[in-house]
């Protein structure tokens, strides 16, 4: 089965001022992707259309990792920008990983 990792980074107008993260770890371990994908676009504002981007980095060369990153809005009250990251834990090939990238969104 394949499985993946979900991280989280918390971006806030201090912390990107110093070119950091507030807050950052994962949301999900060794899940299915699945799991991984439910998690992936669960961000604190995609209930309200909040998602500004989904972006994919695979480098192309037969059987690489790929990774897509989702990152979200500003949320109103804490003016704080969740993104969070899928990470396969296995090498895809590029048919599959644009196959996945298309069917997520991703560019």
């Amino acid at each position: 089965m394949i499985t993946a990792n979900v991280t989280y980074d918390i971006i806030t107008e201090e912390s990107s001022e110093m070119g950091e993260a507030e807050e950052m770890g994962f949301i999900s371990q060794e899940v299915s992707l699945r799991d991984a994908i439910k998690d992936l676009f669960t961000t604190r504002t995609c209930h309200v259309d909040g998602l500004s981007f989904i972006e994919a980095n695979f480098d192309g060369s037969l059987l690489s990792c790929l990774s897509i990153r989702v990152g979200n809005g500003m949320e109103f009250l804490t003016g704080a920008h969740e993104q969070r990251t899928l990470h396969l834990n296995l090498p895809i090939t590029p048919s599959s990983a644009t196959r996945l990238t298309k069917l997520l969104g991703a560019t």
